[in-house]
């Protein structure tokens, strides 16, 4: 038995003073009460929070997702060390075969005795968006869904893919909808120009997520004089929609980010990175597939500076812009990080701080610079 003592252990609903107590990767008990133990880890005056979960990320510490298994391993280790426990490595747009290749990759990754954190599967961003909201995405790429692709993709790898976003508005009778929830594939809406009536046969298909909400997402627009609710009013219009955000301070300003907050709650928000392989690497420039970018402000920009390309951000970062820029509460910050992610992905053993559930820990400080990172009960 192993425990964490600490004055500011983030829990669901509070902050506790006291002790976790831990055992072959799971907690045992989380209380202020002295229980047996062998071995303890002293965070006094630091924060102890469940382990992060970044459910959108293409690459880091110099590598991309889509370079193989070894990159893979290699990329969510650089994440880990920024407290990210729980990871889905995120492939772009791009001919699907390759991307289902991508796919195997990270299956094999995620059984590599030295990956750190846990791949919770692959999500699969494109080819079927829209190229009215292609953002960063290769329009080359960009096509709309056809069963005789997508079925055989489902069929050999859905136990793998954990997540798939897709524009609701090429989906003609909700039939690529109904295919992910038959899989047990989490059904996001991003890179979409829908309208409300259908994101709302989205929803009703199972689709329940937004992909980066405001990055390559449409609002309202006019028909005849008639204004029609796009993606963003629909995702606050609906309480059932989660949504996921950038929150690096540049994709979104803290104003936004607040504004968000305030309207969806944090319940209902996944922070995510959005990075791309240049996070934690001091580049000036790259590519993603056919599309070329630089990196400059903090962020990656389209070579013409016309829109961002993806982030460089880490897990601690979004809940430094959180709680320093945008004033959310620590708890809540954290909650976007860990609880709302684990419940969009279906992670029951992940997210919180509570008996029976995966001892991954963060401990951090009052800058939310990183200490100490566990995983299934290991501290690195």
């Amino acid at each position: 038995m192993k425990r964490i003592k600490s004055n500011r252990i983030l829990l669901p609903d509070k902050l506790f003073d006291g002790y976790i107590y831990f055992q072959d990767g799971r907690i045992h008990a989380v209380s202020a009460d002295e229980l047996p133990f062998e071995e303890e880890y002293d965070a006094t005056d630091r924060y102890v929070s469940a382990g992060f979960i970044d459910i959108h990320v293409h690459g880091g510490g110099g590598y991309w997702f889509s370079d193989g298994a070894d990159a893979i391993v290699q990329g969510c280790n650089f994440h880990f060390t920024h407290g990210t426990t729980s990871i889905c490595p995120t492939i772009s747009a791009a001919e699907l075969g390759f991307m289902a290749k991508c796919a195997e990759d990270v299956r094999d990754a995620a059984k590599r005795p030295e990956l750190k954190a846990t791949i919770i599967g692959t999500h699969l961003e494109g080819p079927y968006l829209s190229p009215k909201q292609a953002g960063a995405q290769c329009p080359e790429f960009i096509v709309p869904p056809k069963e005789e692709e997508y079925l055989p993709v489902m069929e050999k790898l859905g136990d793998s893919i954990a997540r798939w976003s897709y524009a609701p508005e090429n989906d003609e009778g909700e039939l690529f909808a109904k295919a992910l929830s038959r899989h047990s594939i989490v059904a996001s809406a991003g890179h979409t120009d829908a309208i409300y009536p259908e994101l709302k046969r989205a929803m009703e298909n199972g689709c329940k997520l937004i992909t980066h909400l405001y990055s390559a997402t449409s609002t309202v627009t006019r028909e005849h004089g008639f204004r029609r609710l796009g993606v963003i009013e629909t995702a606050y219009l609906e309480d059932d929609l989660f949504v996921e955000i950038i929150c690096d301070g540049k994709h979104l300003s803290p104003e936004l980010i607040k504004l968000i907050y305030k309207i969806k709650g944090a319940d209902k928000i996944a922070l995510i990175t959005d990075s791309l392989a240049y996070a934690g690497v001091d580049a000036a420039h790259g590519w993603m597939f056919n599309t070329e970018f630089i990196v400059e402000d903090g962020v990656c920009k389209l070579v013409d500076r016309s829109a961002f390309a993806g982030s460089i951000a880490t897990a601690d970062r979004l809940i430094r812009v959180a709680v320093k820029e945008a004033e959310i509460p620590l708890p809540d910050a954290v909650k976007m990080m860990t609880e709302t992610p684990s419940k969009i992905m279906g992670l029951a053993q992940k997210g919180a701080i509570e008996v029976g559930k995966d001892a991954d820990f963060v401990v951090f400080d009052e800058g939310i610079n990183i200490e100490t990172v566990f995983a299934n009960g290991v501290p690195y």
